[in-house]
């Protein structure tokens, strides 16, 4: 940790880069899988970065601002600092993705065009954080997504929202009071990740107002969140050495592990999710918070990984939009098949979240922080 007004987490920093790439090679076997029309059968548990990265969330944001509250720091100094933050790279997702949407011909899903004055309000509806509903015009793709020419925008739509929610409410509970909203988001959660309250098998749920996305989505933010939030103020740093690349190699494993298939009415599926964010989330957080990088190469890894991850997260969707349109079109349902190209997206992903990052996010932000 580098010595600040509160240490940093540079070991957190890199494991949420590292996060953000699993999240890109889930997304490439989620292109196979719409593709050939079945489940995704590869990385099968990557979309769990998403719970893991609202963990982080709630633990950096409880550790860096809860005892800065009622010493300078405002409702509306808060509001700006996450701002700041975050919603630049929510005006580049939103661009790119509408460039992205009009190389690939503004088709929908259903092989229909777009006019160009919708993929516009799209664009704007995107800049703004404003969701779609299923149905409405701007949802251009026709697939129900809060937000059509950038899907994974739906997580910081609830991230805004746990922001909010944090501000307003949440930090002013006692510790006590925070451990009982925790376990009942627990509660809540395991009830609907085990009954399969979605019908998903899973609670990849959030992306859309569909259904009962929005409930589930909301909790799905909340649970972790907050768990995050108690773990920072019960924080207690102990010496771990080494944690950085063995907590990669955890949380790769458990994004491996195939699909559980269902016991009667029970979602082993959603028993397994919740072992990943109730137990071992919480437990790669607390070791990577409470260690330190030990070497040259691991240091600039971790300080590589955390700046991208941010940008790669946004901006990454767009270039799998086009990827999934190929796959389509090529009828290519299969990694052997493709691979060079695969490596080429990805890499063209990190091309695009560096160069955002470099000359746009950074610049942006030192700009409105000034």
């Amino acid at each position: 940790m580098n010595t600040q007004a509160k240490p940093h987490f540079n070991i957190l920093d890199g494991l949420r880069g590292a996060a953000a790439l699993m999240v890109v090679w889930y997304h490439v076997f989620e292109g196979f899988a719409f593709a050939s029309g079945g489940a995704i059968e590869s990385f099968n548990h990557g979309y769990l970065a998403v719970d893991f990265f609202f963990m982080l969330s709630g633990f950096v944001i409880s550790y860096a601002y809860d005892s800065r509250w009622g010493k300078g720091l405002s409702t509306w100094e808060f509001f700006k600092r996450r701002l700041i933050r975050l919603h630049p790279m929510v005006i580049m997702g939103a661009i790119i993705g509408a460039i992205s949407f009009l190389i690939g011909g503004s088709l929908r899903w259903d092989g229909s065009e777009t006019p160009f004055g919708w993929v516009m309000i799209a664009m704007l509806m995107g800049m703004l954080l404003l969701p779609a509903w299923p149905g409405a015009r701007y949802d251009v793709r026709g697939n129900g997504e809060l937000y059509s020419l950038n899907g994974p925008t739906w997580s910081l739509f609830f991230e805004y929202i746990g922001n909010i929610l944090y501000a307003l409410f949440i930090r002013r509970l006692s510790g006590r009071a925070l451990a009982v909203l925790v376990a009942v988001l627990g509660a809540v959660m395991g009830w609907f990740a085990v009954t399969d309250v979605s019908g998903y098998g899973m609670i990849g749920v959030g992306w859309t107002l569909d259904t009962v996305n929005f409930f589930g989505g909301l909790v799905r933010m909340l649970f972790p969140f907050t768990l995050g939030m108690l773990m920072a103020r019960k924080f207690k740093p102990a010496k771990v050495r080494g944690i950085f690349w063995i907590a990669i190699a955890l949380l790769g494993l458990l994004f491996s592990v195939p699909y559980v298939p269902a016991c009667g009415n029970i979602c082993l599926n959603g028993a397994y999710e919740m072992l990943c964010v109730m137990i071992f989330f919480p437990v790669i957080i607390l070791l990577g918070a409470s260690g330190t990088t030990t070497y040259k190469i691991s240091t600039g890894v971790c300080k590589f990984l955390g700046e991208i991850s941010y940008p790669l997260y946004v901006v990454h969707y767009p270039v799998m939009y086009l990827f999934y349109q190929w796959l389509i079109e090529n009828k290519i349902y299969t990694l052997d098949a493709c691979w060079p190209v695969v490596l080429g997206v990805i890499a063209t992903s990190l091309l695009l979240a560096w160069l955002t990052m470099k000359f746009w996010e950074t610049p942006v932000r030192k700009w409105l922080g000034n």
